[in-house]
């Protein structure tokens, strides 16, 4: 059973800024991205780390490179780990969002919704599933294996393994530059650790604080992640 290491991407000005980046080109880590980058390096350095892959996005390839550097590795680009394709939500502002009607069917009923002339939350989580079962057959069972890839995509990844309804994965919470852990066998996965910056701080385990400028009927809700 490999154990994967799923890493979201450092901070971007998109994060800051509360605008879905989704596919977007040339959209780049900031300062403190890069150091979240570095110290993401730090910490898994000395891990027998077997092969580092990370979706063709700048900022998720950014990300892997000091970890690839010091490990001596290529950073492999793989589709299947990329963004959401938000479609016509790309390079909106969640505050815009959160007004529409529709946004209240993402974040009841994700399993049957689908991005205006994007993807699917389903058909996400399908692709995401699929890449990590093509590299489980790839990988030996106690290689450790690093993916780059971007928030929901890995909280579908991690709700499939878990058992969890996908109507429910926005319950989990996946940070800027964090660790999410699973060792997967035949159709099943076990959780190591979820949602843990380099440092392991206790910060990362507090509860998101609700955003006041979605107004009250948006307030504490998840958003999709860039």
């Amino acid at each position: 059973m490999p154990t994967f290491f799923l890493i979201r991407h450092g901070e971007t000005d998109y994060n800051k800024k509360m605008h879905i980046a989704g596919r977007l080109p040339d959209v780049h880590i900031n300062q403190k991205g890069q150091e979240q980058a570095r110290a993401l390096a730090e910490k898994l350095q000395s891990l027998p780390i077997k092969a580092i892959y990370a979706s063709p996005l700048e900022r998720t390839i950014e990300t892997a490179e000091p970890l690839a550097q010091v490990l001596k590795l290529e950073v492999i680009p793989t589709p299947g780990l990329l963004e959401t394709d938000c479609g016509e939500w790309q390079n909106q502002s969640v505050r815009k969002l959160a007004r529409l009607k529709v946004w209240r069917s993402l974040q009841l009923y994700p399993s049957l919704f689908s991005f205006p002339s994007g993807e699917s939350v389903y058909e996400c989580q399908h692709r995401m599933v699929n890449v990590i079962e093509s590299l489980r057959h790839i990988h030996a069972p106690q290689d450790l294996v690093a993916l780059f890839s971007h928030s929901d995509p890995i909280k579908m990844l991690v709700a499939h393994y878990l058992g969890m309804p996908l109507d429910l994965f926005q319950r989990l919470s996946i940070s800027p530059a964090s660790i999410t852990v699973l060792s997967i066998s035949e159709g099943s996965g076990r959780l190591l650790m979820l949602n843990c910056k380099p440092d392991f701080s206790w910060d990362t385990l507090q509860p998101p604080k609700p955003r006041k400028d979605l107004g009250a009927k948006s307030a504490g809700k998840n958003v999709p992640a860039a």
